[in-house]
């Protein structure tokens, strides 16, 4: 496909045309299985409501859910628990600023595909999308945060790829498949290129890393990439956080505190407030 030739200087246009695409292409009659026996899919994340305030609406998903427990730690602990209550208290720490609306993908145990976490988002009108996680891996001692940004060009590591390939097979254990889908989004969406989109996930990661850095450990010093399903909006700058590893014991204790979830969800609401500023400094030098 052609590139379009005035696209920095029609970048609310792309955007819009974009953010029709993706819900053409994410339309829920493109799902090839059996989403219907799945109510909790479609009727138990809050209605979409576009803001009338003019705020930044911020889309928070916590990752896993109902009948996906996420990764499992030696102890027990569940990711899709764990990090609904991190989600959680970033939205509370967010909604004291003024400029800045937090919303969530699920707000409650249950199952929502990977498509139609990102069609949340863009009914919504979010201007930007984080995936929240606390996943695990093959060695204990892996530990650490981690940021992940969508890939167009493979992945940046072989821990980036093991998890978005881990990632990407959510949608199985609850039965669904959409791998044909997924290879429209990879035709439309990347021959589109979404180079401004992926740019800004990375200006996004930098802010929430920088955030994450002086209160706990970081399994990898820079944004990595990866093709992660849940990242592939074509328009709004959209990230993975893996706060920890829950498969590793110390951390999965940590993750088991009120008072290190409190901590690390105020790094990444002051990450997410940081791009924010960013944002409206660039926006003022362009107007």
């Amino acid at each position: 496909m052609k590139k379009l030739a005035s696209l920095k200087q029609l970048v609310n246009r792309r955007q819009l045309l974009f953010s029709g695409l993706a819900l053409a292409v994410l339309s829920p009659r493109a799902v090839l299985a059996e989403e219907s026996r799945l109510p909790t899919s479609r009727t138990r994340h809050s209605a979409a409501k576009k803001s009338n305030s003019g705020k930044f609406i911020v889309m928070l998903d916590p990752g896993h859910g109902g009948i996906d427990s996420g990764a499992v730690g030696e102890e027990g602990s569940m990711e899709k628990h764990v990090v609904l209550e991190i989600a959680n208290t970033v939205r509370q720490l967010l909604s004291s600023h003024p400029h800045i609306e937090a919303r969530l993908t699920r707000d409650s145990d249950h199952f929502i595909p990977l498509y139609q976490r990102v069609e949340i988002a863009s009914q919504h009108g979010a201007s930007l999308f984080m995936s929240i996680h606390a996943d695990g891996y093959t060695d204990p001692s892996a530990r650490g945060a981690s940021v992940f940004a969508l890939s167009n060009r493979g992945a940046s590591s072989a821990m980036a790829r093991y998890l978005s390939d881990r990632e990407n097979a959510a949608d199985a254990v609850g039965g669904l498949k959409v791998q044909q889908k997924d290879q429209y989004l990879q035709q439309i969406l990347f021959d589109l290129v979404q180079t401004d989109t992926i740019k800004n996930s990375l200006t996004l990661g930098k802010h929430v890393l920088d955030t994450i850095r002086p209160v706990h450990h970081l399994h990898s010093q820079h944004t990595e990439q990866a093709a992660f399903a849940v990242l592939k909006s074509p328009s709004i700058p959209s990230v993975l956080v893996e706060t920890s590893f829950i498969t590793n014991p110390s951390e999965e204790k940590l993750l088991g505190t009120t008072a290190f979830r409190k901590k690390i969800a105020g790094a990444i609401s002051d990450g997410i407030v940081n791009f924010y500023n960013e944002q409206q400094r660039r926006n003022r030098r362009v107007s």
